[in-house]
């Protein structure tokens, strides 16, 4: 290597175990909802093992059978990505998935769609999700 390659050389910093731990990557958005009087949410992305049961949770592989289930699909992504803005936890749990659902579809829709864009996924995502789900995982149904 010259000294002329030396000095255009890009320097690779890796992280370490302690610094990946400790990052704080989860983004989040506020959401003005009209519906409510005008008031915020706070949303944020999902971690990557929320993503994994969100996932297993609406794709169902037994055998060579695929079933896709979009049953609540507003509530329950909404109840893994709303959280308090002071603390960062989550405002609702599995056992609030039917009392939200029952809220307006518009307002739901509005927070679905954020979580949607903060999580990368798409409309065509779920449908891509259901052709690409590995056979290893077993047929146990897992609904939230």
């Amino acid at each position: 290597m010259t000294k002329a390659d030396q000095t255009n050389a890009v320097v690779k910093r890796f992280l370490t175990k302690a610094e990946i731990l400790a990052q704080d990557d989860l983004k989040f958005r506020d959401l003005e909802i009209p519906e409510w009087g005008g008031a915020w949410v706070r949303v944020r992305a999902m971690s990557a093992s929320e993503r994994d049961r969100f996932e297993a949770d609406t794709v169902t592989r037994k055998g060579k059978s695929v079933t896709t289930n979009l049953e609540h699909i507003r509530a329950r992504l909404a109840i893994l990505c709303v959280i308090d803005p002071e603390t960062g936890e989550q405002l609702f749990q599995h056992e609030d998935t039917f009392p939200l659902g029952a809220k307006s579809a518009a307002a739901l829709d509005r927070i679905f769609t954020a979580c949607q864009e903060l999580n990368g996924l798409r409309e065509q995502d779920v449908e891509e999700l259901a052709a690409n789900f590995p056979n290893g995982q077993n047929g146990d149904s897992h609904t939230v």
